[in-house]
């Protein structure tokens, strides 16, 4: 990818290197950039999927993410009984089963299994610090 999409996700993590790692592995993105600042901390990482990005960093060493906050407030606990991916990402993949045992054994909690919706198969996921995803195969 030379040029960037127009529409670019902006994601805060708690641990960005780590974040890095485990959503190539776990999601099978590519990095693309990676700058670290202060004591190792990510101030700016890009990551590709297919003909689209995300963009990464940990704003600040107080910074604390969705799984942080799900634990601690119990508004947010209530929020991980909804079964939609609000504030998520969606990817589109080509192969949203293997796409599936792939982010199950790299160990993202599955919100729910792979499915045939109207739009296509698709399954939902947390990473490792609480974010949601939805990864889709149209059919």
């Amino acid at each position: 990818m030379n040029e960037y999409p127009a529409v670019i996700p902006m994601i805060a993590y708690e641990n960005g290197p780590a974040a890095m790692d485990w959503l190539a592995r776990a999601f099978g993105f590519r990095e693309r950039a990676r700058m670290l600042g202060e004591n190792g901390r990510l101030s700016h990482g890009e990551m590709e999927a297919g003909d689209g990005m995300i963009m990464l960093a940990t704003p600040s060493p107080h910074y604390r993410g969705p799984k942080h906050h799900r634990e601690e407030c119990e508004q947010a606990q209530r929020w991980s009984e909804v079964p939609y991916i609000i504030d998520g990402v969606l990817v589109y993949v080509d192969d949203v089963d293997a796409h599936f045992h792939r982010a199950k054994e790299a160990g993202a909690r599955i919100l729910s299994p792979v499915e045939q919706g109207q739009e296509g198969k698709r399954y939902r996921a947390e990473d490792i610090e609480g974010h949601r995803w939805m990864f889709m195969q149209r059919t």
